[in-house]
């Protein structure tokens, strides 16, 4: 049974299937294995037993009776703390909202419940969600599997914190500025960010509700593909016969390798060598108008999720982290005329941005330009925080701003990721390109 906890969550169903895995004995087993941790509490924030344990039982009975309900059908998950949990508390990593416990689940859990799928508890994340490091001093901060002094990256820390120290075999986190791609790249985890649209956001805690979007980190393509299919309520796209031989990618080189640090570098260049020792051909191009998307940033993404919170962050500001309230408060001085003048522009770099890398099967770029920073300095060094944070999601935020879905994958080397970008709502066709890159980096 110990094997269990490292096997992905598929092959975890696909064991369920074939009756050689019980679900009730499966959650039981994870359940142990999140009491037994050391760093269970700097990884889940409260857990659920209870329902964890009559999810299973269902399932059991379902697989008994050969009416299962998916693949992932009595596979445990964790779910990012600003997902609404029917009788739990939800609140989004702040004291801001201590007790806060909605009523029920937020429409992409339900949507996941009936396909099978069993609740091992809500994971610790960056305040608000409003940070990429994952450094949160006001409830618990997760180490990286790699370096346990290191933050795991945020905001959906726990979620990768879960999978990468055998707590969960599939987590759900959020992701509005690279909160899912990043700790998956630094705890050599797969994550998949959608399209903004594509999942429900209904009973989720917001950031910026243009940019959230919600999306798995897993240990394999094959399963964020199955837990996308999960939380929509359908079967999993096919993703065999996924080749290389003849993929077409490009390396955006404007902004994505500003200020890089050597060991990103080394590993993204290792992984397009075995790209392109695959077969798949790999240019590179610049694009200014990245540059110009991301001087939009602190404009789009400040104002609105100011705008969402102001009144919250401002009751009670006392209780907030000063690093991520210095963030909110970023936005307060943005005129509605200078935030509708961004997205306007923002719409039309989209457009260009699309136009110029059609043709290409996905847009490659290091996920991080730099490895998870040390815990005790980002506590004690304000501008080492600050510029940590911002470069850490530089280059996810690219995807953000285009509006594209976007895959991050394991490197080889630790805790570097190398990302996959498509067009908006191109999930499926990215997933088969990604698993046939998984193969090639495996």
């Amino acid at each position: 049974m110990d094997r269990w906890l490292k096997m992905s969550a598929t092959a975890l169903g696909r064991g369920i299937e074939a009756g050689e895995i019980d679900p009730i004995a499966l959650a039981e087993k994870y359940l142990d294995a999140i009491d037994a941790h050391p760093f269970a509490d700097r990884v889940y924030a409260r857990t659920t037993p209870n329902r964890a344990r009559a999810e299973a039982a269902a399932a059991a009975t379902r697989a008994k009776l050969g009416q299962r309900l998916s693949i992932l059908d009595g596979v445990p998950v964790s779910w990012k703390d600003l997902f609404d949990t029917s009788g739990v508390a939800t609140e989004s990593g702040s004291a801001l909202l201590a007790g806060r416990t909605p009523d029920a689940d937020a429409q992409v859990m339900s949507t996941a419940t009936r396909m099978g799928a069993v609740c091992l508890g809500k994971t610790h994340m960056s305040e608000l969600a409003f940070s990429g490091l994952g450094y949160n001093p006001v409830t618990a901060t997760t180490p990286c599997v790699n370096d346990h002094d290191a933050v795991s990256g945020g905001s959906s820390s726990g979620a990768a914190g879960s999978l990468a120290f055998d707590m969960a075999p599939l987590a759900i986190g959020s992701d509005t500025g690279g909160s899912v791609r990043i700790p998956a790249a630094w705890n050599d985890l797969v994550g998949l960010k959608t399209t903004s649209g594509r999942l429900s956001l209904r009973g989720v805690l917001p950031l910026a509700a243009r940019f959230d979007t919600v999306g798995p980190l897993s240990r394999t393509v094959e399963d964020a593909a199955a837990a996308l299919a999960m939380m929509e309520g359908r079967s999993p796209v096919s993703l065999a016969g996924g080749t290389l031989d003849g993929a077409r990618f490009v390396v955006c080189k404007t902004a994505a390798f500003d200020d890089i640090r050597d060991a990103p570098l080394d590993g993204f260049n290792h992984a397009v060598g075995r790209l392109v020792d695959q077969g798949a051909q790999v240019e590179e191009l610049d694009i200014p108008i990245v540059d110009d998307a991301l001087g939009l940033s602190g404009t789009l993404f400040s104002a609105e999720a100011y705008g969402t919170w102001k009144d919250t962050i401002e009751a009670a500001p006392d209780k907030m982290f000063a690093e991520v309230l210095s963030r909110f408060r970023g936005g307060a001085d943005v005129s509605a005329p200078d935030y509708v003048a961004a997205w306007q522009a923002l719409d039309c770099y989209r457009a260009m941005f699309w136009d110029l890398v059609a043709g290409f099967d996905a847009i490659l770029v290091p996920t991080s330009p730099i490895l998870p920073p040390n815990i005790e300095r980002l506590a004690t060094d304000s501008s080492y925080y600050v510029r940590e944070n911002l470069l850490a999601l530089r280059n996810t935020r690219i995807g953000n701003l285009m509006g594209g879905c976007a895959v991050t994958l394991p490197t080889g080397v630790p805790s570097v990721g190398i990302s996959l970008m498509a067009p908006p709502m191109d999930e499926d066709r990215l997933l088969r390109v990604a698993a046939a890159a998984e193969n090639a980096l495996a």
